[in-house]
C-alpha cells in the first residue's frame, strides 16, 4: 500500500522567532512538506526560508501574501496546514482565511478574543474544517496546568505570575489566561477578600479575570516564557513553576498539532485536548 502524502504546511510569520524553529522542525519532519513560508517583514522578502531559519537552503521563498499561498495549498493531494505565529492584531483575519479556503490552522499566536474565538469556532464547524488553538505547545505547561488542576481541590487562593520577553504584544498571555479559565471551570470561588484593598497605583494587584484569580505579566529582555501559579493557605504556599530555556520546547507540540488537525472536523482550543 501506498504511504500518505507528506502533509503540505504553509507557515505564516516564518521569519519571527517562533516561525524560524518551525520551519526546521518542519523540514525536519518525515511526513511533512514545507510548501510556502509567509512573512510581512520586508528584509526577508524573497529569501530561502532556509537560509532565514539558519538551517540551510529549502527552495521555498518568503513571500507576503498570505492567500495566494494558500490557494496553493488546496491544489495539494492532501489538505494543507496553516501554522500560525503572527500578531495579534492580524491573527483572526489569518484564521478565517485559512478556514475559507479549507486550509486547517495550527494557531499558537494568543490574543484571540473570547468573541472571535467563538465566531471562529462557529465557522469551523460550518466548514467542517479543522482547526487547533493552541496557547502554549510545551508539554510542561500542560503537566503543570494539570497539576494546579489537582491543586485547586485543596487550596481556595491561587495567583498567576506570567513572565515573557519585551516583544511580546499581549497580556496577560494566552497561557496565564487559559490557566485561569481551566481553574475556573472547576466551580469554585477562590480568593474570598478579608479587608477591602485600595490600589495606590492602578493595575498594582494585577488583571482579574471572572474566576477571581490575579493574573500578573513582567515583560523583560532576557526572558523567554515563564510561568508561576502559587497557591496559598494558613501555614503553605505551594509553588508550580514552567521555565523555557529554548523554544525547540515548543516543537514537539506544534508536529503533534499539524498531524492531529488533519482529523479534526471542528475547532479545538488547547493542547491538552490532543494528548
Amino acid at each position: 500500500m501506498a504511504s500518505q502524502s507528506p502533509i503540505p504546511v504553509v507557515i505564516n510569520g516564518a521569519a519571527g522567532k517562533m516561525g524560524r524553529e518551525v520551519v526546521k522542525a518542519v523540514a525536519q519532519a518525515d511526513d511533512m512538506m514545507l510548501l510556502g513560508a509567509i512573512d510581512t517583514n520586508p528584509e526577508v522578502a524573497g529569501r530561502d526560508i532556509g537560509e532565514v531559519a539558519g538551517c540551510g537552503p529549502l527552495e521555498v521563498p518568503v513571500l507576503t501574501d498570505l492567500q495566494s499561498t494558500l490557494v496553493m495549498a488546496t491544489q495539494e493531494q492532501q489538505q494543507g496546514v496553516m501554522v500560525d505565529f503572527t500578531h495579534p492584531s492580524g491573527v483572526y483575519d489569518n484564521v478565517r482565511a485559512a478556514i475559507a479556503y479549507g486550509v486547517r490552522p495550527v494557531v499558537g499566536t494568543t490574543g484571540l478574543s473570547p468573541e472571535q474565538l467563538q465566531d471562529l469556532t462557529e465557522f469551523a464547524e460550518k466548514a467542517s474544517t479543522g482547526c487547533l488553538v493552541v496557547p502554549n505547545f510545551s508539554i510542561g505547561v500542560v503537566l503543570m496546568q494539570q497539576a494546579a488542576i489537582q491543586a485547586s481541590k485543596y487550596f481556595d487562593h491561587v495567583e498567576i505570575i506570567e513572565l515573557h520577553h519585551n516583544q511580546k504584544a499581549d497580556a496577560p498571555s494566552g497561557t496565564a489566561i487559559k490557566t485561569a479559565q481551566m481553574l475556573g471551570e472547576l466551580g469554585k470561588t477562590y480568593n474570598q477578600p478579608i479587608v477591602n484593598e485600595e490600589e495606590k497605583l492602578a493595575g498594582a494587584r494585577g488583571s482579574t479575570g471572572s474566576e477571581n484569580i490575579r493574573i500578573h505579566s513582567v515583560r523583560l529582555p532576557g526572558l523567554i516564557a515563564h510561568q508561576e501559579i502559587i497557591f496559598g493557605a494558613p501555614g503553605q504556599i505551594y509553588t508550580l513553576r514552567h521555565d523555557t530555556t529554548d523554544r525547540a520546547c515548543y516543537m514537539p507540540g506544534v508536529l503533534l498539532a499539524i498531524r492531529k488537525v488533519t482529523e479534526l472536523k471542528s475547532l479545538v482550543y488547547g493542547l491538552e485536548k490532543i494528548l
